[in-house]
């Protein structure tokens, strides 16, 4: 045998002929070059493709390409189809290349997109923009596989001309392009997959998928750190197992240190769904949509294959990339790198008033004097107290537009519920789970500060900031009052960039000096310090899985329905700006 040649025996899943088999396994410089059927072999663990992740933002893990690689091959990943959309928000196309210098140090196979959506919509300010031209230039590079998700669905639909060029471009290159367009359904689904888009990964209902499903389309089943979709579209793995995909959109580093796709598979698994359909979801049908470069074990192909217990646990034991072991027994044969940090931070501290919402500011003067015998008190403008001692003005009910966050979910809902309202300001008030969100734009110094009312974070004191705020990633803030919303910004501001939870005496912060994203630590540290954080915005009584990834969804205008931006708050449903109170009559 010669001496470059090596062999691997175990039970051979071949996803191709769906049937497992004893043998053996040879390669030689990073291919395979046969794949030998053998009774006499009594090894019990199996030998299968791969890993991929259909869909994934690598910078909400908070760690750069280089340092992701480490932990997700101890789980049985070797290929991510990654959307650098975050980081372009940022730095522009340089960030996308950042992002591709960084995952080619690495032997884990980034396969990374075109952003088509920077910034996500013309109603936020993010650090660049990406113009047709721009994006044109970035699928024609050979390292650029696909047009990243089209999250502006009003925009396809509507025939926005700088959309049509891109997909013009990416279809004429032969390249996949990304759909995002969560909630869309009947004729409107079937419209926006004409224009082009062939996958969606938002659906969060069965009869959406469906819809798209009928509509041409693929389906990308998520559960991420604050997305979690499994359950509501498992049954697809049975019905439409061929036109199936999974992957993680977002996933923090808590969540990454334990499992990456192996628990999608666990899961999909423990449903009944035939386990070929399974792991051909999980391997075989991203690398046949995208075109990837990725061995399904088989001769002549890379050899990019994971060893695995059994069907019953399915624990990764080995990963193996162009036939190099990568991970073992969940230990990461992958060097640590340390990665280079571009950024772009401009924010300045800011004061506690920033933060402060006064409701004569934004309730005509008129419906306040329509209360008659109270005069305005004379600097103010604000109608003074009932009652000396008062500080809560119980006379005057204004409503306000309610964020809702729904645990699990990126889409929230509007809730208009009565103010509370303190020496003329509309504040927070955690005892009804009505907190006060705000954006802190961090592109321009002073720029003014966009801030609104949130449900279903559970906060009871004090407050969570983060520089993570898709997709322009600005600084948004969930909290009690407003000292603590200032200092918990201010803390993300000092690092240029970072997770922030204050309250109790206490304050705590993950600095992200790369674009304010992902942190330079080593993958486990960075995965502890989350998990700090993640704690202690629970001890302040947030009830959510995952408070700081749903924080950072907060200010994503295309997901529906009520979001928050730097310049206001914003109805996705409504398309355009929605004011957060309106006056009792």
């Amino acid at each position: 045998m010669p001496s470059d040649l090596r062999r691997l025996s175990g039970q051979i899943v071949d996803l191709h002929q769906r049937r497992v088999f004893p043998g053996t396994v040879e390669w030689r410089r990073g291919r395979i070059t046969r794949v030998v059927e053998d009774p006499t072999v009594r090894e019990k663990h199996l030998i299968m493709p791969g890993l991929v992740d259909a869909h994934i933002h690598i910078e909400s893990s908070l760690l750069p390409p280089a340092e992701f690689a480490r932990l997700a091959v101890i789980h049985g990943t070797v290929a991510t189809v990654s959307d650098p959309h975050e980081i372009a928000n940022v730095l522009g196309a340089r960030g996308v290349v950042y992002m591709i210098k960084d995952g080619k140090r690495t032997p884990l196979k980034f396969n990374f997109g075109a952003p088509s959506c920077v910034p996500a919509t013309t109603f936020e300010t993010a650090g660049a923009t990406l113009d047709a031209n721009a994006v044109s230039r970035l699928l024609a590079r050979p390292d650029i596989r696909y047009l990243a998700e089209v999250m502006n669905f009003p925009g396809v639909l509507g025939g926005d001309p700088a959309l049509r060029t891109m997909m013009k471009v990416a279809t004429a290159l032969g390249k996949p392009i990304d759909g995002h367009a969560p909630g869309l359904r009947g004729e409107q689904a079937r419209a926006y997959a004409a224009a082009g888009p062939s996958t969606d990964h938002e659906c969060f209902t069965l009869a959406e998928a469906q819809d798209k499903l009928a509509a041409g389309m693929k389906i990308l089943i998520r559960e991420g750190s604050a997305a979690r979709n499994f359950a509501a579209l498992a049954p697809l793995l049975k019905t439409h197992p061929d036109r199936v995909m999974f992957c993680c959109d977002d996933l923090h580093p808590d969540l990454l240190v334990g499992g990456h796709l192996d628990r999608h598979v666990r899961r999909a698994l423990a449903t009944g769904a035939d386990r070929f359909d399974v792991l051909r979801c999980a391997s075989v049908n991203p690398v046949e949509h995208y075109g990837l470069d990725v061995g399904l074990l088989r001769a002549g192909e890379p050899a990019d294959f994971i060893v695995v217990d059994g069907f019953r646990k399915f624990r990764v034991q080995r990963t193996y990339l162009r036939g190099e072991l990568v991970a073992s027994q969940g230990r990461s044969k992958l060097p640590r790198l340390r990665s280079a940090e571009p950024n772009q931070f401009r924010a300045q501290p800011r004061p506690a008033a920033d933060f402060a919402l006064r409701w004569d500011a934004l309730t005509p003067t008129r419906q306040v004097q329509r209360l008659g015998d109270k005069p305005l008190h004379p600097q103010t403008n604000v109608i003074e107290p009932l009652h000396p001692q008062a500080n809560v003005i119980e006379a005057l009910h204004p409503k306000i537009n309610v964020i809702e966050a729904l645990n699990g979910q990126l889409i929230t809902q509007q809730r208009l519920v009565a103010a509370k309202v303190v020496d003329g300001r509309i504040v927070a008030d955690p005892k009804h789970d009505v907190l006060k969100i705000a954006v802190v734009n961090r592109y321009v110094p002073r720029a003014p500060v966009a801030v609104g009312f949130i449900h279903g974070v559970g906060l009871k004191s004090g407050a969570i900031a983060s520089s993570v705020a898709h997709d322009s990633h600005n600084i948004a803030v969930i909290g009690a009052d407003d000292a603590s919303i200032a200092r918990a910004v201010n803390l993300v501001i000092k690092h240029c960039g970072g997770l922030s939870a204050v309250g109790r005496g206490r304050t705590a912060v993950l600095p992200l000096p790369i674009a304010g994203l992902m942190s330079n630590l080593d993958g486990r540290t960075a995965a502890r310090r989350y998990t700090q954080l993640d704690r202690m915005a629970k001890q302040l009584g947030s009830k959510l899985d995952a408070p700081f990834m749903t924080l950072s969804f907060m200010a994503l205008l295309v997901i529906p329905d009520l979001k928050l931006s730097d310049r206001g708050l914003f109805s996705a449903a409504k398309w355009g700006f929605v004011p957060v109170c309106t006056a009792k009559e």
